[in-house]
């Protein structure tokens, strides 16, 4: 199944952001304590998170994999969701780690300035995020993964992120040392913004909520099938990255099986044209109401 096939390709984007985050976060820390930089300590645990987000991403990949058995039906396709919220706590009890630790630099504050080659290490660290961060956006379009493909914002963020550290650094380096703890602090507050964005998103999804705007876009693709006469239900959930769809239509009370299964097969079709990884399940009714088949 194409589903598995792309679950396994994705796994490459979370090694590869593994890697790159064990690397920086190793280099990041030893130069922000050997450079007296708390924004670069802060940015360095900051992917220390991200490897234990990319860590729960590979996992909830590799579980996900599994197929269906008696205890579950549909598939363990959640299992990636669920390792998310778990890595959402971790991120946002690191993040207060990193605001506790800057608001107490603030009232006692190192004598040392940063040294500038934390600076350099830290806009380092963003070029290669920007490179890992293209790479996972063109393999989240390659196999459609919305997993990978928020993989790669977080690297994008965690590049804007080193981007600040770097200009904080400097700051302080030419007379303004507030600027380092000061960034120090916005980096905790994007760690727990981080963790806040993938908490909802996760809870979102093991509570069954749907977007309003796909079922939407979705309900027009139904209503203009042929033969569809009304669109009486649209339920819709998410497993993962694959998507559940409940629909009701009701159609001509005239028509044969093999005509309104084609009915069916064209709703499938269509939306699967837009939402490859879909899953429909399309329960007919006859439209006893409409004055048109009562004729």
């Amino acid at each position: 199944m194409e589903l598995y096939t792309n679950l396994r390709k994705g796994e490459k984007g979370a090694w590869i952001s593994i890697g790159a985050y064990v690397f920086l976060s190793a280099i990041k820390l030893s130069f922000g304590f050997a450079g007296s930089s708390e924004a670069l300590k802060a940015d360095g645990l900051n992917n220390l998170t991200d490897i234990i987000a990319s860590v729960a991403v590979l996992v909830g990949l590799r579980i996900s994999q599994k197929p269906p058995d008696e205890n579950h039906h549909y598939g363990h396709l959640r299992a990636e969701t669920i390792a998310s919220l778990l890595a959402s706590f971790i991120m946002a009890v690191i993040g207060l780690q990193v605001l506790f630790g800057a608001i107490r630099n603030f009232f006692d504050p190192a004598e040392a300035a940063p040294s500038l080659y934390t600076a350099v290490i830290a806009f380092f660290s963003a070029l290669v995020m920007y490179v890992v961060y293209r790479y996972n956006l063109k393999l989240s379009r390659q196999i459609k993964s919305s997993a990978v493909r928020a993989a790669a914002y977080d690297n994008r963020s965690d590049a804007l992120v080193s981007i600040g550290a770097g200009i904080g650094i400097v700051g302080a380096v030419f007379g303004a040392p507030i600027l380092d703890i000061i960034t120090a602090f916005i980096v905790g507050l994007i760690i727990l913004k981080t963790a806040l964005d993938i908490f909802k998103e996760s809870v979102l999804t093991l509570t069954d909520g749907f977007n309003e705007d796909e079922v939407e876009t979705m309900s027009v693709l139904v209503r203009k099938v042929p033969g569809v006469s009304i669109l009486r239900d649209f339920k819709g959930r998410n497993h993962g990255n694959v998507m559940f769809i409940d629909l009701t239509i009701a159609v001509n009370p005239s028509l044969n099986v093999i005509e309104s299964h084609w009915i069916t097969e064209e709703i499938e079709r269509k939306i699967q044209k837009v939402k490859p990884n879909c899953v429909i399940l399309v329960h007919i009714e006859p439209d006893y109401d409409n004055p048109e088949w009562s004729e």
